[in-house]
């Protein structure tokens, strides 16, 4: 009858183990779909998915949030008549001035409006005057020093050249905020057409504006790495899209496969279909030791490269939960055993204790 029984505790055993321990490629529970073939690999006969040896470059980048681009302002001049602001850079030149103190450069308008000559002509005041007005004004100053200055003036930079150029995030509502000449919305773009709804925004304040721009972080395109935790909880890496990752990329940014990971790995591949996905299957073993790139598919956005568990470390986590309980309750039941064992114990009178017993 024993014999009976451990047989049939051994057939658990193994069914258990043989559940547990299956290999599958890819989970059965879902449809495969195909997507379209890739006419370039088609024609070279090596098959419709691009993969490490045969990549394909990626279409046309849109930018989304959160991407951040760089914009240089390249032609930057305000619509006349302009005003002088803090900031500006004005170029003077004088004609006419002592030796040893030439007036001939770059001179910045200081945050109170006042452009700072040097010794020994002191300051003026040129905040909100136009060019020509701010010339006459330098003359005039310049006359209670010199005998007849010649001044020639011309604008170098203006302030809000700085609030243009840089990095600029793109905002969640598709904008990119240029200071003072306000927002422009480039979800959605190419980097040709942000350039040019850019340059159309900026020709209300600027005359004839030009602009260069990229992008200087591709924050919006990204590829996930998914490890199936064995009962401890899955893990999930987000990493940008640079358009050249393969799967060997992707698993060497987590640091390679985990001990409770198994070599079962696929691509799911987001579709818009209900119930459906595209998993392309990945022979570890083959991209690795083998050196073959067949399977070592290139990623595109979206992508999930997921992999699948160890399934008898699953089953070893499974049962450590299970008895984790029993185990508690037969500890606390084993040391109230001791205990009472302990101190019941024959007890001679006048304290002797023949047995040891404390």
């Amino acid at each position: 009858m024993a014999t009976r029984q451990s047989a049939k505790k051994l057939k658990v055993v193994f069914a258990l183990l043989a559940v547990f321990s299956g290999c599958s490629t890819v989970p059965k529970n879902r449809p495969l779909v195909t997507v379209p073939p890739d006419p370039a690999l088609v024609a070279s006969g090596i098959g419709d998915m691009p993969r490490e040896l045969y990549k394909t470059t990626m279409p046309s980048y849109r930018i989304e949030p959160p991407d951040i681009l760089t914009i240089e302002a390249v032609h930057v001049v305000p619509r006349p008549p302009y005003r002088l602001r803090a900031l500006d850079v004005l170029n003077i030149q004088v004609l006419g001035t002592l030796p040893e103190a030439p007036i001939t450069g770059l001179y910045t308008v200081e945050p109170g409006g006042m452009v700072s000559l040097g010794p020994p002509y002191g300051s003026v005041n040129v905040l909100g005057m136009t060019v020509e007005e701010a010339r006459d004004a330098l003359t005039k100053h310049l006359s209670k020093f010199l005998l007849e200055p010649q001044v020639s003036v011309s604008l170098a930079e203006i302030s809000a050249k700085q609030q243009i150029s840089g990095e600029h995030l793109v905002a969640p509502d598709g904008t990119v905020t240029l200071g003072t000449y306000g927002r422009v919305y480039v979800a959605g773009m190419t980097v040709e057409e942000a350039k040019r709804a850019i340059e159309a925004h900026l020709s209300q304040f600027l005359d004839n504006p030009e602009v260069a721009v990229t992008v200087y972080a591709y924050n919006s395109k990204v590829y996930y790495v998914i490890t199936e935790g064995a009962g401890l909880g899955d893990r999930v890496y987000r990493f940008p899209i640079t358009g050249n990752e393969t799967v060997l990329d992707a698993i060497a940014q987590v640091g390679g496969l985990e001990q409770i990971s198994s070599l079962n790995i696929w691509i799911a591949r987001p579709t818009d279909q209900p119930g459906q996905a595209v998993l392309l299957p990945v022979d570890w073993r083959a991209i690795t030791a083998a050196g073959y790139a067949g399977t070592n598919y290139q990623l595109l956005p979206g992508d999930r490269v997921f992999i699948a568990e160890n399934r008898l470390v699953a089953l070893d986590t499974a049962l450590a939960k299970l008895l984790a309980p029993v185990e508690r309750v037969m500890g606390f039941s084993l040391l109230g055993v001791g205990t009472v064992t302990r101190f019941s114990g024959p007890v001679l009178r006048g304290g002797g204790n023949p047995r040891g017993y404390f």
